[in-house]
Protein backbone atom coordinates (compact mmCIF):
# COMPACT_ATOMS: atom_id res chain seq x y z
CA UNK A 1 0.00 0.00 0.00
CA UNK A 2 1.53 3.34 -0.94
CA UNK A 3 1.96 6.11 1.60
CA UNK A 4 -0.43 8.51 -0.09
CA UNK A 5 -3.50 6.28 -0.10
CA UNK A 6 -6.39 6.83 2.28
CA UNK A 7 -8.32 4.05 3.92
CA UNK A 8 -12.14 4.31 3.73
CA UNK A 9 -13.78 6.02 6.69
CA UNK A 10 -16.66 4.13 8.26
CA UNK A 11 -19.96 5.96 8.57
CA UNK A 12 -21.31 6.09 12.10
CA UNK A 13 -24.20 3.69 12.53
CA UNK A 14 -27.02 3.50 15.05
CA UNK A 15 -27.86 0.21 16.74
CA UNK A 16 -31.53 -0.68 17.23
CA UNK A 17 -31.76 -3.27 19.97
CA UNK A 18 -34.23 -4.98 22.30
CA UNK A 19 -33.78 -6.44 25.78
CA UNK A 20 -31.73 -9.37 27.02
CA UNK A 21 -33.29 -12.82 26.48
CA UNK A 22 -35.21 -11.34 23.54
CA UNK A 23 -38.69 -12.50 22.57
CA UNK A 24 -40.35 -12.26 19.18
CA UNK A 25 -41.52 -8.68 19.75
CA UNK A 26 -38.04 -7.54 20.76
CA UNK A 27 -36.39 -9.04 17.67
CA UNK A 28 -39.05 -8.18 15.10
CA UNK A 29 -39.50 -4.62 16.36
CA UNK A 30 -35.74 -4.03 16.16
CA UNK A 31 -35.59 -5.27 12.56
CA UNK A 32 -38.64 -3.34 11.42
CA UNK A 33 -37.83 -0.09 13.22
CA UNK A 34 -34.25 -0.10 11.89
CA UNK A 35 -35.71 -0.51 8.38
CA UNK A 36 -38.13 2.37 8.97
CA UNK A 37 -35.47 4.75 10.30
CA UNK A 38 -33.07 3.94 7.46
CA UNK A 39 -35.85 4.59 4.92
CA UNK A 40 -36.77 7.93 6.52
CA UNK A 41 -33.29 9.33 7.26
CA UNK A 42 -31.01 7.62 4.74
CA UNK A 43 -28.61 6.95 7.61
CA UNK A 44 -27.46 3.51 8.74
CA UNK A 45 -29.66 1.92 11.41
CA UNK A 46 -28.67 -1.66 12.23
CA UNK A 47 -30.94 -4.14 14.05
CA UNK A 48 -29.14 -6.10 16.78
CA UNK A 49 -30.03 -8.48 19.58
CA UNK A 50 -28.83 -8.69 23.18
CA UNK A 51 -29.35 -12.44 23.55
CA UNK A 52 -30.04 -15.72 21.81
CA UNK A 53 -32.98 -16.28 19.47
CA UNK A 54 -35.69 -18.55 20.87
CA UNK A 55 -37.46 -21.27 18.86
CA UNK A 56 -40.59 -19.23 18.24
CA UNK A 57 -38.68 -16.23 16.92
CA UNK A 58 -36.46 -18.43 14.76
CA UNK A 59 -39.58 -19.95 13.20
CA UNK A 60 -40.80 -16.44 12.36
CA UNK A 61 -37.48 -15.40 10.81
CA UNK A 62 -37.27 -18.60 8.79
CA UNK A 63 -40.89 -18.31 7.64
CA UNK A 64 -40.32 -14.85 6.18
CA UNK A 65 -36.74 -15.44 5.05
CA UNK A 66 -35.12 -12.84 7.31
CA UNK A 67 -31.67 -13.19 8.88
CA UNK A 68 -31.33 -12.93 12.64
CA UNK A 69 -29.87 -9.60 13.81
CA UNK A 70 -26.24 -9.53 14.90
CA UNK A 71 -25.63 -10.52 18.52
CA UNK A 72 -24.30 -7.60 20.59
CA UNK A 73 -23.58 -8.57 24.19
CA UNK A 74 -21.92 -5.30 25.21
CA UNK A 75 -22.20 -1.72 23.95
CA UNK A 76 -19.24 -0.24 25.79
CA UNK A 77 -17.22 2.18 23.68
CA UNK A 78 -14.78 0.29 21.45
CA UNK A 79 -11.75 1.36 19.45
CA UNK A 80 -13.86 1.27 16.28
CA UNK A 81 -16.12 3.94 17.83
CA UNK A 82 -13.35 6.54 18.06
CA UNK A 83 -11.59 8.43 15.30
CA UNK A 84 -8.88 6.16 13.90
CA UNK A 85 -6.21 8.10 12.01
CA UNK A 86 -6.04 6.68 8.49
CA UNK A 87 -2.24 6.52 8.23
CA UNK A 88 -1.67 4.23 5.26
CA UNK A 89 0.80 1.38 5.57
CA UNK A 90 4.08 1.39 3.62
CA UNK A 91 6.37 -1.28 2.19
CA UNK A 92 9.23 -2.36 4.46
CA UNK A 93 11.77 -1.67 1.67
CA UNK A 94 11.08 2.04 1.20
CA UNK A 95 14.01 4.33 2.01
CA UNK A 96 14.47 6.33 5.19
CA UNK A 97 14.23 9.48 3.10
CA UNK A 98 10.90 8.48 1.59
CA UNK A 99 9.58 7.51 5.03
CA UNK A 100 10.67 10.90 6.39
CA UNK A 101 8.92 12.75 3.54
CA UNK A 102 5.73 10.75 4.06
CA UNK A 103 5.77 11.60 7.77
CA UNK A 104 6.19 15.30 7.00
CA UNK A 105 3.40 15.28 4.42
CA UNK A 106 0.98 13.44 6.73
CA UNK A 107 2.15 15.26 9.87
CA UNK A 108 2.73 11.99 11.74
CA UNK A 109 5.65 10.63 13.75
CA UNK A 110 5.06 6.92 13.13
CA UNK A 111 4.64 4.88 9.95
CA UNK A 112 3.38 1.28 9.88
CA UNK A 113 5.07 -1.18 7.53
CA UNK A 114 2.66 -3.73 6.04
CA UNK A 115 2.95 -6.58 3.55
CA UNK A 116 0.91 -7.13 0.39
CA UNK A 117 -1.93 -8.61 2.50
CA UNK A 118 -2.01 -5.51 4.71
CA UNK A 119 -0.60 -7.43 7.69
CA UNK A 120 1.48 -5.27 10.03
CA UNK A 121 5.22 -6.08 9.89
CA UNK A 122 6.75 -3.27 11.93
CA UNK A 123 6.80 0.40 12.92
CA UNK A 124 9.29 3.16 12.04
CA UNK A 125 9.29 6.43 13.99
CA UNK A 126 10.90 9.83 13.56
CA UNK A 127 13.15 8.88 16.45
CA UNK A 128 14.33 5.76 14.62
CA UNK A 129 15.25 7.80 11.55
CA UNK A 130 17.08 10.38 13.66
CA UNK A 131 19.12 7.67 15.36
CA UNK A 132 20.06 6.22 11.97
CA UNK A 133 21.71 9.54 11.07
CA UNK A 134 23.30 10.32 14.40
CA UNK A 135 24.58 6.90 15.45
CA UNK A 136 25.65 5.26 12.18
CA UNK A 137 29.46 5.42 11.78
CA UNK A 138 29.89 2.05 10.07
CA UNK A 139 30.83 2.41 6.39
CA UNK A 140 29.37 -1.06 5.75
CA UNK A 141 25.91 -0.17 7.10
CA UNK A 142 24.44 0.32 3.61
CA UNK A 143 25.20 -3.28 2.62
CA UNK A 144 24.26 -4.68 6.04
CA UNK A 145 20.85 -3.07 5.59
CA UNK A 146 20.57 -4.78 2.15
CA UNK A 147 19.79 -1.57 0.33
CA UNK A 148 18.06 -1.83 -3.02
CA UNK A 149 19.63 0.13 -5.88
CA UNK A 150 16.25 1.68 -6.66
CA UNK A 151 16.36 3.33 -3.23
CA UNK A 152 19.81 4.75 -3.94
CA UNK A 153 18.67 6.08 -7.32
CA UNK A 154 15.57 7.69 -5.75
CA UNK A 155 17.48 9.22 -2.82
CA UNK A 156 20.24 10.68 -5.01
CA UNK A 157 17.77 11.69 -7.73
CA UNK A 158 20.03 9.67 -9.98
CA UNK A 159 19.92 7.75 -13.23
CA UNK A 160 20.76 4.07 -13.74
CA UNK A 161 23.34 3.69 -16.52
CA UNK A 162 24.29 0.03 -16.07
CA UNK A 163 22.72 -2.62 -13.85
CA UNK A 164 19.40 -3.74 -12.33
CA UNK A 165 17.60 -1.28 -10.09
CA UNK A 166 15.82 -4.16 -8.32
CA UNK A 167 19.13 -5.72 -7.25
CA UNK A 168 20.57 -5.14 -3.78
CA UNK A 169 23.83 -3.70 -2.52
CA UNK A 170 24.45 -6.32 0.17
CA UNK A 171 28.26 -6.62 0.43
CA UNK A 172 31.14 -4.20 0.89
CA UNK A 173 31.54 -0.69 2.22
CA UNK A 174 30.85 2.84 0.95
CA UNK A 175 33.78 5.12 0.19
CA UNK A 176 34.69 8.29 -1.72
CA UNK A 177 37.39 8.07 -4.37
CA UNK A 178 39.21 11.31 -3.60
CA UNK A 179 42.78 10.01 -3.91
CA UNK A 180 44.99 9.64 -6.92
CA UNK A 181 44.01 6.55 -9.00
CA UNK A 182 47.41 5.05 -8.26
CA UNK A 183 46.49 4.92 -4.56
CA UNK A 184 42.87 3.78 -4.95
CA UNK A 185 43.86 0.17 -5.44
CA UNK A 186 45.07 0.09 -1.83
CA UNK A 187 41.69 0.92 -0.23
CA UNK A 188 39.04 -0.28 -2.69
CA UNK A 189 38.00 -3.86 -2.00
CA UNK A 190 35.75 -6.18 -4.02
CA UNK A 191 31.98 -5.45 -3.71
CA UNK A 192 32.50 -1.87 -2.47
CA UNK A 193 30.32 1.07 -3.54
CA UNK A 194 32.48 3.97 -4.72
CA UNK A 195 31.37 7.60 -4.97
CA UNK A 196 33.53 9.46 -7.45
CA UNK A 197 33.70 12.27 -9.98
CA UNK A 198 34.14 12.47 -13.73
CA UNK A 199 37.76 11.22 -13.88
CA UNK A 200 37.99 8.33 -16.35
CA UNK A 201 40.98 6.80 -14.56
CA UNK A 202 39.18 6.69 -11.18
CA UNK A 203 36.09 5.06 -12.70
CA UNK A 204 38.23 2.50 -14.51
CA UNK A 205 40.26 1.69 -11.39
CA UNK A 206 37.14 1.19 -9.22
CA UNK A 207 35.65 -1.25 -11.72
CA UNK A 208 38.90 -3.15 -12.15
CA UNK A 209 39.25 -3.47 -8.35
CA UNK A 210 35.87 -5.30 -8.25
CA UNK A 211 33.53 -2.59 -7.01
CA UNK A 212 29.87 -3.63 -7.13
CA UNK A 213 28.68 -0.09 -7.81
CA UNK A 214 30.11 3.28 -8.80
CA UNK A 215 28.21 6.53 -8.39
CA UNK A 216 29.34 9.24 -10.79
CA UNK A 217 28.59 12.69 -9.37
CA UNK A 218 27.76 16.11 -10.81
CA UNK A 219 25.91 14.57 -13.74
CA UNK A 220 29.08 13.65 -15.52
CA UNK A 221 28.84 11.55 -18.64
CA UNK A 222 29.96 7.93 -18.58
CA UNK A 223 32.04 6.83 -21.56
CA UNK A 224 31.15 3.84 -23.71
CA UNK A 225 34.35 2.11 -22.57
CA UNK A 226 33.41 2.42 -18.90
CA UNK A 227 29.88 1.26 -19.66
CA UNK A 228 31.12 -1.78 -21.53
CA UNK A 229 33.62 -2.70 -18.83
CA UNK A 230 31.02 -2.25 -16.08
CA UNK A 231 28.61 -4.47 -17.99
CA UNK A 232 31.27 -7.18 -18.34
CA UNK A 233 32.33 -7.00 -14.67
CA UNK A 234 28.76 -6.83 -13.25
CA UNK A 235 29.26 -3.36 -11.80
CA UNK A 236 26.22 -1.11 -11.36
CA UNK A 237 26.74 2.45 -12.65
CA UNK A 238 24.57 5.32 -11.36
CA UNK A 239 24.88 9.02 -12.14
CA UNK A 240 23.65 11.80 -9.82
CA UNK A 241 23.50 15.59 -10.20
CA UNK A 242 24.85 16.00 -6.64
CA UNK A 243 28.51 16.59 -5.82
CA UNK A 244 30.49 13.93 -3.95
CA UNK A 245 30.00 15.56 -0.52
CA UNK A 246 26.22 15.78 -0.90
CA UNK A 247 25.96 12.29 -2.37
CA UNK A 248 27.97 10.87 0.53
CA UNK A 249 25.77 12.73 3.02
CA UNK A 250 22.52 11.54 1.43
CA UNK A 251 23.32 7.95 0.58
CA UNK A 252 22.60 6.53 4.04
CA UNK A 253 19.07 7.87 3.67
CA UNK A 254 18.52 5.27 0.96
CA UNK A 255 18.64 2.40 3.47
CA UNK A 256 15.35 0.50 3.87
CA UNK A 257 13.26 1.18 6.94
CA UNK A 258 13.19 -2.57 7.62
CA UNK A 259 16.72 -2.33 9.05
CA UNK A 260 15.70 0.20 11.70
CA UNK A 261 12.01 -0.41 12.34
CA UNK A 262 10.68 -2.19 15.41
CA UNK A 263 9.31 -5.62 14.54
CA UNK A 264 9.03 -7.48 17.84
CA UNK A 265 6.76 -6.99 20.86
CA UNK A 266 4.64 -4.46 19.00
CA UNK A 267 1.79 -3.10 21.10
CA UNK A 268 -1.32 -3.30 18.94
CA UNK A 269 -5.03 -3.12 19.62
CA UNK A 270 -7.99 -4.61 17.79
CA UNK A 271 -10.82 -2.41 16.60
CA UNK A 272 -13.16 -4.45 18.81
CA UNK A 273 -11.20 -3.76 22.03
CA UNK A 274 -13.02 -1.74 24.68
CA UNK A 275 -11.61 1.71 25.43
CA UNK A 276 -11.67 1.05 29.17
CA UNK A 277 -9.40 -1.97 28.65
CA UNK A 278 -6.70 -0.18 26.65
CA UNK A 279 -6.42 3.13 28.54
CA UNK A 280 -4.04 1.78 31.17
CA UNK A 281 -1.84 0.09 28.57
CA UNK A 282 -1.55 3.29 26.55
CA UNK A 283 -0.81 5.36 29.66
CA UNK A 284 2.01 3.02 30.72
CA UNK A 285 3.88 3.24 27.40
CA UNK A 286 5.88 6.12 25.99
CA UNK A 287 4.73 5.48 22.42
CA UNK A 288 2.73 8.27 20.86
CA UNK A 289 0.90 6.07 18.37
CA UNK A 290 -0.54 2.57 18.47
CA UNK A 291 -1.57 0.44 15.46
CA UNK A 292 -5.15 -0.82 15.17
CA UNK A 293 -5.93 -4.21 13.61
CA UNK A 294 -9.26 -5.60 12.49
CA UNK A 295 -10.68 -8.96 13.57
CA UNK A 296 -8.68 -10.68 10.80
CA UNK A 297 -5.41 -9.19 12.01
CA UNK A 298 -5.21 -6.72 9.10
CA UNK A 299 -3.89 -3.21 9.69
CA UNK A 300 -6.57 -0.47 9.88
CA UNK A 301 -4.95 2.71 11.16
CA UNK A 302 -3.36 4.41 14.17
CA UNK A 303 -4.59 5.96 17.39
CA UNK A 304 -2.93 8.01 20.10
CA UNK A 305 -3.88 8.82 23.69
CA UNK A 306 -5.34 12.07 22.40
CA UNK A 307 -7.88 10.15 20.31
CA UNK A 308 -9.39 8.71 23.50
CA UNK A 309 -10.32 12.18 24.74
CA UNK A 310 -12.90 12.53 21.98
CA UNK A 311 -14.28 9.00 22.24
CA UNK A 312 -18.01 8.87 21.55
CA UNK A 313 -20.24 6.10 22.81
CA UNK A 314 -22.30 3.90 20.51
CA UNK A 315 -25.60 5.35 19.33
CA UNK A 316 -28.60 3.26 20.40
CA UNK A 317 -32.32 3.03 19.88
CA UNK A 318 -34.00 0.85 22.52
CA UNK A 319 -37.12 -1.10 21.60
CA UNK A 320 -39.46 -3.13 23.82
CA UNK A 321 -37.79 -2.10 27.11
CA UNK A 322 -36.67 0.90 29.10
CA UNK A 323 -35.19 -0.66 32.25
CA UNK A 324 -31.44 -0.76 32.78
CA UNK A 325 -31.38 -4.29 34.22
CA UNK A 326 -33.04 -5.61 31.06
CA UNK A 327 -30.79 -3.64 28.71
CA UNK A 328 -27.64 -4.82 26.96
CA UNK A 329 -24.47 -4.59 29.08
CA UNK A 330 -22.52 -1.34 28.89
CA UNK A 331 -25.56 0.81 28.18
CA UNK A 332 -24.26 3.45 30.60
CA UNK A 333 -21.47 4.17 28.07
CA UNK A 334 -23.82 4.50 25.11
CA UNK A 335 -25.69 7.46 23.66
CA UNK A 336 -29.39 6.60 23.69
CA UNK A 337 -31.23 8.45 20.91
CA UNK A 338 -34.73 6.92 21.09
CA UNK A 339 -36.87 4.54 23.13
CA UNK A 340 -39.89 2.80 21.61
CA UNK A 341 -41.73 0.73 24.22
CA UNK A 342 -45.05 -0.45 25.68
CA UNK A 343 -43.93 -1.25 29.25
CA UNK A 344 -44.03 0.79 32.44
CA UNK A 345 -41.39 3.49 32.88
CA UNK A 346 -38.14 2.02 34.12
CA UNK A 347 -34.68 3.11 35.18
CA UNK A 348 -32.78 3.87 31.96
CA UNK A 349 -31.05 7.24 32.31
CA UNK A 350 -29.97 9.35 29.35
CA UNK A 351 -27.39 12.12 29.04
CA UNK A 352 -29.52 14.25 26.75
CA UNK A 353 -33.24 14.41 25.92
CA UNK A 354 -34.40 11.55 23.70
CA UNK A 355 -37.35 10.72 21.49
CA UNK A 356 -39.44 8.52 23.77
CA UNK A 357 -42.63 6.88 22.51
CA UNK A 358 -44.41 4.80 25.10
CA UNK A 359 -48.00 3.61 24.60
CA UNK A 360 -50.24 1.32 26.66
CA UNK A 361 -50.52 -1.32 23.94
CA UNK A 362 -50.02 -5.07 23.92
CA UNK A 363 -46.93 -4.99 21.75
CA UNK A 364 -44.10 -2.69 20.66
CA UNK A 365 -44.65 -3.87 17.08
CA UNK A 366 -48.07 -2.20 17.12
CA UNK A 367 -46.35 1.14 17.79
CA UNK A 368 -43.86 0.49 15.00
CA UNK A 369 -46.79 -0.33 12.67
CA UNK A 370 -48.37 3.02 13.54
CA UNK A 371 -45.11 4.82 12.80
CA UNK A 372 -44.87 3.19 9.37
CA UNK A 373 -48.35 4.48 8.60
CA UNK A 374 -47.60 7.94 10.00
CA UNK A 375 -44.45 8.19 7.88
CA UNK A 376 -46.14 6.80 4.74
CA UNK A 377 -43.26 4.33 4.31
CA UNK A 378 -44.03 1.26 2.20
CA UNK A 379 -44.16 -1.99 4.12
CA UNK A 380 -43.25 -5.15 2.21
CA UNK A 381 -44.57 -8.62 3.04
CA UNK A 382 -41.57 -9.49 5.19
CA UNK A 383 -41.90 -6.41 7.39
CA UNK A 384 -45.67 -6.92 7.65
CA UNK A 385 -45.17 -10.58 8.57
CA UNK A 386 -42.60 -9.79 11.27
CA UNK A 387 -44.79 -7.11 12.88
CA UNK A 388 -47.85 -9.38 12.76
CA UNK A 389 -45.88 -12.24 14.35
CA UNK A 390 -44.73 -10.00 17.19
CA UNK A 391 -48.31 -8.94 17.99
CA UNK A 392 -49.54 -12.55 17.87
CA UNK A 393 -46.75 -13.55 20.25
CA UNK A 394 -47.11 -10.73 22.77
CA UNK A 395 -50.92 -10.89 22.90
CA UNK A 396 -51.14 -14.71 22.70
CA UNK A 397 -53.33 -14.20 19.63
CA UNK A 398 -55.49 -11.59 21.39
CA UNK A 399 -56.01 -13.73 24.55
CA UNK A 400 -53.73 -11.68 26.78
CA UNK A 401 -55.28 -8.93 28.93
CA UNK A 402 -52.58 -6.62 27.57
CA UNK A 403 -54.16 -6.86 24.11
CA UNK A 404 -56.11 -3.82 22.93
CA UNK A 405 -58.42 -3.32 19.99
CA UNK A 406 -55.61 -1.34 18.38
CA UNK A 407 -53.31 -4.39 18.60
CA UNK A 408 -55.97 -6.64 17.14
CA UNK A 409 -56.78 -4.31 14.25
CA UNK A 410 -53.08 -3.89 13.50
CA UNK A 411 -52.40 -7.65 13.51
CA UNK A 412 -55.34 -8.41 11.21
CA UNK A 413 -54.31 -5.67 8.77
CA UNK A 414 -50.70 -6.91 8.81
CA UNK A 415 -51.80 -10.52 8.25
CA UNK A 416 -53.54 -9.36 5.10
CA UNK A 417 -50.43 -7.50 3.95
CA UNK A 418 -48.26 -10.56 4.67
CA UNK A 419 -50.69 -12.94 3.00
CA UNK A 420 -51.09 -15.32 5.95
CA UNK A 421 -54.07 -17.03 7.64
CA UNK A 422 -53.55 -15.56 11.11
CA UNK A 423 -55.13 -18.45 13.07
CA UNK A 424 -53.30 -21.21 11.20
CA UNK A 425 -50.04 -19.28 11.28
CA UNK A 426 -50.39 -18.63 15.03
CA UNK A 427 -50.82 -22.35 15.73
CA UNK A 428 -47.67 -23.15 13.78
CA UNK A 429 -45.73 -20.38 15.46
CA UNK A 430 -46.77 -21.33 19.01
CA UNK A 431 -46.07 -24.99 18.29
CA UNK A 432 -42.54 -24.12 17.14
CA UNK A 433 -42.03 -22.07 20.29
CA UNK A 434 -43.12 -24.87 22.60
CA UNK A 435 -40.95 -27.52 20.94
CA UNK A 436 -38.70 -27.86 23.96
CA UNK A 437 -37.82 -31.57 24.06
CA UNK A 438 -34.27 -31.12 22.78
CA UNK A 439 -33.51 -28.10 24.96
CA UNK A 440 -31.63 -28.06 28.25
CA UNK A 441 -33.17 -26.74 31.45
CA UNK A 442 -30.89 -23.74 31.17
CA UNK A 443 -32.02 -22.93 27.61
CA UNK A 444 -35.70 -23.27 28.56
CA UNK A 445 -35.40 -21.16 31.68
CA UNK A 446 -33.63 -18.26 29.95
CA UNK A 447 -35.69 -18.36 26.76
CA UNK A 448 -37.78 -15.47 28.09
CA UNK A 449 -36.41 -14.24 31.41
CA UNK A 450 -36.36 -10.78 33.00
CA UNK A 451 -35.24 -9.28 36.30
CA UNK A 452 -37.23 -6.72 38.28
CA UNK A 453 -36.89 -4.56 41.39
CA UNK A 454 -39.61 -3.27 43.70
CA UNK A 455 -38.15 -1.09 46.41
CA UNK A 456 -35.59 -3.24 48.19
CA UNK A 457 -37.01 -6.49 46.81
CA UNK A 458 -35.43 -8.05 43.72
CA UNK A 459 -36.89 -10.94 41.74
CA UNK A 460 -36.68 -12.71 38.39
CA UNK A 461 -39.48 -14.06 36.21
CA UNK A 462 -39.24 -16.47 33.28
CA UNK A 463 -42.10 -17.61 31.07
CA UNK A 464 -42.93 -20.35 28.60
CA UNK A 465 -46.22 -20.38 26.70
CA UNK A 466 -47.55 -23.56 25.10
CA UNK A 467 -50.61 -25.09 23.53
CA UNK A 468 -49.75 -28.47 25.06
CA UNK A 469 -50.85 -29.04 28.68
CA UNK A 470 -48.86 -32.30 28.99
CA UNK A 471 -45.69 -30.55 27.88
CA UNK A 472 -46.21 -27.86 30.51
CA UNK A 473 -46.71 -30.48 33.21
CA UNK A 474 -43.45 -32.21 32.29
CA UNK A 475 -41.64 -28.87 32.31
CA UNK A 476 -42.87 -28.28 35.85
CA UNK A 477 -41.03 -31.35 37.09
CA UNK A 478 -37.85 -30.34 35.25
CA UNK A 479 -37.77 -26.69 36.23
CA UNK A 480 -38.63 -26.89 39.92
CA UNK A 481 -35.13 -28.10 40.87
CA UNK A 482 -33.56 -25.69 38.37
CA UNK A 483 -35.39 -22.77 39.99
CA UNK A 484 -33.36 -23.27 43.17
CA UNK A 485 -30.11 -23.13 41.16
CA UNK A 486 -31.15 -19.96 39.29
CA UNK A 487 -32.20 -18.37 42.58
CA UNK A 488 -28.73 -18.89 44.03
CA UNK A 489 -26.90 -17.73 40.90
CA UNK A 490 -28.79 -14.47 40.50
CA UNK A 491 -28.76 -13.57 44.19
CA UNK A 492 -32.31 -12.20 44.03
CA UNK A 493 -34.84 -12.41 46.84
CA UNK A 494 -37.35 -14.47 44.86
CA UNK A 495 -37.50 -16.38 41.61
CA UNK A 496 -40.58 -17.27 39.55
CA UNK A 497 -41.34 -19.15 36.35
CA UNK A 498 -44.64 -19.00 34.43
CA UNK A 499 -45.87 -22.10 32.57
CA UNK A 500 -48.67 -20.53 30.57
CA UNK A 501 -51.34 -22.57 28.81
CA UNK A 502 -52.51 -20.53 25.83
CA UNK A 503 -55.66 -22.56 25.20
CA UNK A 504 -57.21 -22.50 28.67
CA UNK A 505 -55.66 -19.11 29.52
CA UNK A 506 -54.05 -20.09 32.81
CA UNK A 507 -50.58 -20.30 34.36
CA UNK A 508 -48.81 -22.73 36.65
CA UNK A 509 -46.41 -20.49 38.58
CA UNK A 510 -43.23 -21.97 40.02
CA UNK A 511 -41.72 -20.03 42.93
CA UNK A 512 -38.56 -20.02 45.05
CA UNK A 513 -37.36 -17.77 47.87
CA UNK A 514 -38.18 -16.82 51.44
CA UNK A 515 -41.64 -15.29 51.69
CA UNK A 516 -42.50 -16.04 48.05
CA UNK A 517 -45.52 -18.22 48.83
CA UNK A 518 -46.87 -15.80 51.41
CA UNK A 519 -46.47 -12.90 49.00
CA UNK A 520 -48.25 -14.79 46.18
CA UNK A 521 -51.06 -15.74 48.54
CA UNK A 522 -51.66 -12.07 49.29
CA UNK A 523 -51.10 -10.91 45.72
CA UNK A 524 -53.61 -13.31 44.17
CA UNK A 525 -55.95 -13.81 47.16
CA UNK A 526 -55.31 -17.54 47.33
CA UNK A 527 -56.49 -17.98 50.95
CA UNK A 528 -60.06 -18.71 49.91
CA UNK A 529 -59.07 -21.84 48.00
CA UNK A 530 -55.84 -22.87 49.67
CA UNK A 531 -55.98 -26.64 49.03
CA UNK A 532 -56.69 -26.35 45.32
CA UNK A 533 -54.72 -23.21 44.63
CA UNK A 534 -51.28 -24.14 45.90
CA UNK A 535 -48.99 -27.05 46.63
CA UNK A 536 -46.38 -25.70 49.06
CA UNK A 537 -44.22 -28.85 48.82
CA UNK A 538 -43.77 -28.58 45.06
CA UNK A 539 -43.35 -24.80 44.99
CA UNK A 540 -46.17 -24.11 42.57
CA UNK A 541 -49.44 -22.22 42.49
CA UNK A 542 -52.12 -22.28 39.82
CA UNK A 543 -53.29 -18.94 38.53
CA UNK A 544 -56.46 -19.24 36.37
CA UNK A 545 -56.90 -16.38 33.94
CA UNK A 546 -53.31 -15.17 34.36
CA UNK A 547 -51.32 -15.24 31.10
CA UNK A 548 -49.49 -11.90 31.02
CA UNK A 549 -46.28 -11.34 32.91
CA UNK A 550 -46.31 -7.62 32.20
CA UNK A 551 -49.91 -6.75 32.98
CA UNK A 552 -51.02 -9.41 35.48
CA UNK A 553 -48.13 -11.02 37.33
CA UNK A 554 -45.58 -8.21 37.77
CA UNK A 555 -48.03 -5.49 38.96
CA UNK A 556 -49.58 -7.89 41.49
CA UNK A 557 -46.15 -8.90 42.85
CA UNK A 558 -44.98 -5.29 43.11
CA UNK A 559 -48.11 -4.20 44.98
CA UNK A 560 -47.73 -7.14 47.36
CA UNK A 561 -44.05 -6.32 47.94
CA UNK A 562 -44.89 -2.73 48.82
CA UNK A 563 -47.50 -3.89 51.33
Amino acid sequence: MCGGEKMPVEKRKTIVIGHKNPDTDSICSAICYANLKTSITGKEYVPCRAGHINEETQFVLNYFGVEAPELVSNVKTQVRDIEIRETAGVDRNISLKKAWNLMQDANVVTLPAVNSNNVLEGLITVGDITKSYMNVLDSSILSKAKTQYSNIIETLEGHLVIGDENAYFDQGKVLIAAANPDLMEYYIAPHDLVILGNRYESQLCAIEMGADCIIVCEGAAVSMTIRKLAQERGCTVITTPYDTYTAARLINQSMPISYFMKTENLITFEDGDFIDDIKDVMASKRHRDFPILDMDGKYRGMISRRNLLGARGKQLVLVDHNEKNQAVDGIENAEILEIIDHHKLGTVETIAPVFFRNQPLGCTATIVYQMYNESSVHMDKKIAGLLCSAIISDTLLFRSPTCTEIDKMAALALAGEAGIDINQYAREMFSAGSNLKSKTDDEIFYQDFKRFNSGKVSFGVGQISSLNADELESLKERLLPYLKKAHREHGVDMMFFMLTNILNESTILLYEGAGALSMLTNAFHLEENTEEARDSASGTVELPGVVSRKKQLIPAIMIACEE
